[in-house]
């Protein structure tokens, strides 16, 4: 009977943290920081720059190993933003959001057909943008990358 007793405890201890852990998961601010993440990458595809501005924070920084190191948002303008040209789309194949982070591993293609993929750290305040980490997959590493095919 004492068995019985404690496989029901840990049943209703394992139901309650899975629920707590669901929830976590699905809360408002993680959807909220998923779907600014996910208009981040939609400013690319359509080349507003707009849309873009508008979910970055104030003291936002980028971070990549292209030499980019905390730069500001208007060193950002001219030396990033010029790859939205050519970016065609993006397939974001995994996102995992952990409160005001953002972790996404995507496949992107240039208006040629070429391949870049990536993974990219966000960091969130606010439902704003306030930093972004780049690490570079194998292959062309991001779209004005020529030299590679």
């Amino acid at each position: 009977m004492k068995t019985a007793k404690t496989f029901v405890n840990l049943v209703v201890v394992w139901i309650a943290l899975s629920s707590t852990a669901s929830f976590a998961q699905n809360s408002p601010d993680n959807v909220t920081n998923e779907k600014v993440v996910r208009q981040y990458y939609a400013a690319y595809e359509n080349k507003d720059w707009h849309m873009l501005e508008l979910i970055l924070a104030d003291g936002f920084t980028f971070t990549s190993p292209a030499g980019d190191d905390h730069i500001d948002l208007k060193l950002y303008k001219e030396r990033c933003w010029p790859n939205a040209k050519n970016t065609k789309k993006f397939e974001l194949e995994k996102i995992v959001v952990s409160g005001d982070e953002v972790f996404v591993t995507y496949n992107g293609w240039t208006n040629d057909g070429r391949l870049f993929r990536n993974t990219e750290r966000f960091k969130l305040r606010e439902g704003k943008i306030v930093a972004n980490e780049c690490f570079f997959g194998t292959g062309v590493s991001f779209p004005n990358n020529v030299t590679k095919k």
